[in-house]
């Protein structure tokens, strides 16, 4: 579904000064806000035309390029309701790849991790996290990862059985078998009992015959693991990407969740807003009047374009399908250049006297 026009969406003309944008959001933001009853959808709709419309270069170039102009959608942010209630307007994302494949990318958009109830805490190891560095070339168009972590994982010699090989688990004589030991307390109201789980067997009801002589019983050890992952295009800085049951084991249960958190270097010439790649040019006043191609650096490797004469500095070229791809879609955002005019500090006695000519010709303006 295409996108409203961002001033439709707050009510305000395309002229509306930025204390008219600032008006229109709050009273579309108190109507709209859902701890008060509003529509939700409507509420995030007018929070990102405003993170746009208030911002003075992210509105120009909305106005020249529209939504492209503006890596399609504005952020989260910008709530001044927040204490209404726990409607939270910015969220890490994370991509969750199932067992190293593609599952759904935004299972964890909401949460994620350990399960809840005590047994399957104590069935579960401990979910892991950590870094992987990649370059803003990695990160655009994806590359296959690797990640080296020390962690528990199962005890080779047992297999994570707990017990030395060519023996057996025999019942807890401490609990006989039902991984539970209930206590009698004393009370004002009575006598009450108190189950716990047995502290012996851990619950499970059986003790090994002769523990691991590698684990000791515990049935995993610390291993140094090289785990290879895949890494999507268009994946952001500050990003995460759960691997399932790649984090430390534990006897007798599932391994935790491994959580790899991606950071994206700078780059020299390059930087990112949402699916857009933005750069700047610098050319002097003579290539600004007269007009110049020029070679643009981008992330697919050089590309030449035409300047046309009487560029004003701070304008912006919109180089499409060069920006940063849609993680859900077979479409790049643009690349946006923005032009700088040079104006010279060291100008030799002809320059001065060929630009004095030039003032006293009646313009009023090298550019006019």
């Amino acid at each position: 579904m295409s996108k409203r026009d961002y001033y439709e969406v707050l009510g305000v003309s395309k002229d509306a000064s930025a204390d008219e944008i600032k008006k229109a959001f709050r009273k579309k933001a108190v109507e709209y806000h859902p701890d008060r009853g509003g529509d939700e959808t409507k509420f995030k709709e007018v929070n990102e035309a405003y993170e746009t419309l208030k911002d003075q270069t992210k509105r120009q170039r909305y106005d020249q390029f529209g939504h492209a102009g503006v890596g399609g959608s504005a952020g989260g942010g910008g709530d001044p309701f927040a204490g209404f209630g726990g409607f939270g307007q910015g969220q890490e994302a994370h991509f969750d790849f199932g067992d190293m494949g593609f599952g759904d990318i935004f299972n964890s958009f909401f949460g994620g991790g350990a399960g809840g109830g005590k047994q399957s805490r104590r069935n579960r190891g401990r979910d892991v996290e950590t870094e992987l560095e990649l370059s803003f070339e990695e990160a655009v168009f994806g590359t296959d990862a690797s990640v080296s972590i020390t962690l528990d994982d199962i005890c080779s010699h047992c297999k994570g059985k707990t017990v030395e090989p060519g023996h057996e688990l025999e019942t807890c004589d401490e609990c006989k078998g039902t991984g539970q030991t209930v206590r009698v307390m004393r009370t004002v109201f009575g006598n009450i009992q108190q189950a716990a789980v047995c502290p012996k067997c851990e619950g499970r009801g059986k003790v090994p015959e002769k523990k691991c002589s590698v684990c000791r019983g515990k049935g995993t050890e610390s291993k140094k693991q090289n785990i290879d992952l895949k890494i999507p295009a268009g994946v952001d800085d500050g990003a995460t990407i759960r691997l399932r049951e790649h984090g430390e084991a534990v006897a007798h249960g599932a391994k935790g969740d491994l959580y790899v958190n991606i950071r994206v270097k700078p780059h020299k010439k390059f930087t990112r807003e949402g699916d857009l790649i933005l750069s700047e040019q610098h050319i002097s006043m003579a290539d600004a009047a007269l007009g110049i191609e020029l070679k643009i650096d981008t992330v697919d490797g050089p590309i030449k374009i035409k300047i046309p004469a009487g560029t004003q500095s701070g304008t912006d070229f919109k180089l499409s399908n060069h920006g940063v791809p849609h993680l859900k879609k077979e479409t790049r955002g643009p690349h946006i250049v923005t032009i700088h005019v040079d104006t010279p500090t060291k100008l030799s006695r002809k320059q001065k006297d060929l630009l004095k000519s030039f003032q006293d010709s009646g313009k009023s303006s090298l550019f006019s």
